[in-house]
């Protein structure tokens, strides 16, 4: 415990908000490097924002063995205005929690599997161990898209990934899928007074915000009954809103970054549905000045994670946690694209996913005991 509590208190010491790693990756893989890892750096993302994704192979002496990977990530989400009872950047115990950003999700997961390996490799491997760290997940998980792309062409085909996401130890076989986007809307600037020869793109932006909350309802309309998830329907939402010069001018420019929430199973395609919602207002838009117009780009897609008929990582997980429950969550994981390249996963790992993101951020002591007892018997099935 004393190991595991000195690499999430190193953790957390470095800042790590995506795109910076603050060092995260670099600690990891240098105490992996030095137990016999063989390590893969694998670089994704534009010039602007640049990320490297660790990839760590111990192999077996069999290569027919069954493969098992660990997954998770090292970034976080931002602290900047939120309040905080102590540093989120120091690891503090109070009351039986660790407070921290990032000790629920998901440094403190990344802690245990870490601080475990030497029990792991003193026990024996006789199966191939990954262990698969972006640290972009919090912003799209395209460094994950990229790593399991590469893990695939490396012919790499593990009979278990594990992500270990906070899920109170929970063994939970689907979550929704996301897509995010960005809206740009260029309209024509005159007078307000004469709104009719101008196109206002706050306004044409906000008929297009509308059409997010208007499509929600119809999903929710219809849902059907002995759905798990909560809300038990694909959610659609706009996060950020930005245009506009003056309240007596119409707005030559507005944007809002978006996105859709989709459960396993739906399979309504929501981008061509916005898309002919944008043809249907460009026309208008064009008619009074042809240089408007809406622009849309997909910033990330990342798959729904769905259960599966008789899964590897099911099966192992249930086995080792007792846990025979189905669960669900709505938040989405890198699980998706593991899955969607043929690989049986779960999400499991401790810690509540309501403490995410929040001031104050922490993992109780028991969800951390619980994890380490988790893969200590990892451990045993690796060593079989």
């Amino acid at each position: 415990m004393s190991r595991t509590l000195l690499l999430a208190e190193q953790l957390i010491s470095r800042p790590s908000v995506t795109p910076e790693d603050g060092g995260c990756q670099q600690l990891l893989g240098e105490r992996l490097a030095r137990l016999g890892f063989t390590l893969e750096t694998i670089e994704s993302g534009p010039d602007t924002f640049r990320v490297t994704n660790l990839w760590a192979i111990r192999r077996s002496a069999d290569p027919q063995a069954r493969t098992l990977v660990f997954a998770g990530h090292t970034d976080v989400v931002p602290v900047e205005g939120q309040d905080w009872s102590s540093d989120p950047w120091t690891l503090t115990e109070r009351d039986g929690k660790l407070y921290g950003r990032g000790s629920c999700d998901m440094k403190g997961f990344d802690a245990i599997a870490l601080a475990l390996v030497p029990e792991m490799l003193a026990a024996g491997l006789k199966r191939p161990f990954h262990i698969a760290l972006s640290y972009d997940e919090e912003v799209g998980c395209i460094g994950a898209r990229i790593m399991i792309d590469a893990m695939a062409e490396a012919g790499l085909k593990p009979s278990a990934v594990i992500v270990g996401e906070p899920s109170m130890m929970q063994v939970v076989t689907g979550h929704k899928g996301g897509t995010r986007m960005k809206t740009t809307v260029r309209g024509h600037a005159v007078h307000s007074s004469r709104v009719d020869i101008g196109v206002p793109a706050v306004m044409v932006a906000g008929k297009l915000i509308a059409w997010h909350d208007e499509v929600m309802a119809e999903n929710k309309a219809n849902v059907q009954p002995g759905i798990p998830f909560e809300p038990p329907y694909s959610t659609l939402h706009v996060g950020v809103v930005e245009g506009g010069t003056a309240v007596n001018i119409t707005a030559e420019h507005a944007a809002f970054s978006h996105e859709v929430r989709v459960m396993p199973g739906d399979n309504a395609d929501y981008v061509a549905r916005y898309r002919a919602k944008i043809a249907e207002l460009e026309g208008p838009m064009k008619a009074i000045a042809p240089e408007t117009g809406i622009n849309m780009e997909i910033t990330s897609q990342t798959p729904p994670l769905a259960p599966e008929k008789e899964g590897a990582a099911e099966t192992l997980s249930r086995r080792i946690t007792g846990d025979n429950a189905s669960h669900v969550v709505a938040y989405g994981t890198e699980g998706g694209l593991f899955q969607a390249a043929g690989w049986s996963t779960v999400v499991c790992g401790p810690g509540d996913i309501a403490q995410a993101h929040q001031p104050d951020e922490f993992l109780t002591v028991a969800q951390l005991d619980a994890g380490t007892a988790f893969v200590r018997a990892l451990i045993t099935e690796l060593a079989r």
